[in-house]
């Protein structure tokens, strides 16, 4: 479950004409958003979970796929957000900012994964399926294959080429969001992207999918 508004930050109700506590309408725009939470308004954390879980969300699947542990990772996305928020510089970019504390914490978990991967019993690649109602059998056993393959890579090349070809984020995007240059972005998912093709064109799943030229 995604955490609620923490129970010891200041709030900041108003009375009405008749002694009565009022619930103010929290601003639409993030930027407002960002100082209601740096002065402890009611309903402040709650109003950045519902309208930033689906951006946060998005990212730990393209990253991580169909995973059993996603929930609890968007879940600490925003435990940290509610931390860190008064280290946020630009009001304004704070969907860009829960972003980047989203692919680090996939990050943090990927390396943690591969570091005591030899006690594991279950690979990395057999993760719960998501339950696709459009999903053919195929694409199913492609998309398992697909993570599958993505676990065996450096873990910064990965979420380079996860951002950039299945989440469909611009060169630049990649770049800003890893906290690199564009060149070192533009390597990592070139050299991802020929070690996924070149695995995947030798597995019987996924070669119909990657074809004789690299996508």
């Amino acid at each position: 479950m995604i955490p609620s508004s923490p129970t010891s930050l200041p709030r900041c109700p108003k009375a009405s004409g008749d002694g009565r506590l009022l619930r103010l309408p929290l601003p639409e725009s993030d930027a407002a958003l960002v100082q209601a939470l740096r002065a402890g308004r009611e309903g402040a954390h709650e109003e950045l979970v519902r309208r930033c879980t689906p951006d946060v969300e998005r990212i730990l699947q393209r990253v991580l796929g169909p995973d059993a542990e996603l929930e609890d990772l968007a879940h600490d996305v925003f435990v940290a957000s509610f931390k860190a928020i008064d280290r946020l510089r630009d009001p304004q970019a704070l969907r860009s900012w829960l972003v980047g504390i989203a692919i680090r914490k996939a990050r943090k978990l990927i390396a943690r994964r591969k570091r005591w991967s030899f006690i594991r019993s279950v690979p990395p690649g057999d993760l719960p399926e998501q339950e696709l109602a459009s999903s053919s059998a195929e694409f199913t056993d492609a998309l398992s294959c697909t993570y599958r393959i993505l676990g065996t890579l450096p873990v910064d090349d990965r979420i380079a080429f996860a951002l950039r070809h299945i989440d469909g984020m611009d060169l630049a995007g990649v770049a800003a969001h890893t906290d690199v240059s564009l060149a070192t972005a533009k390597r990592r998912i070139a050299r991802a992207q020929r070690r996924f093709v070149e695995l995947a064109r030798k597995n019987e799943a996924l070669a119909p999918w990657v074809g004789e030229d690299e996508p």
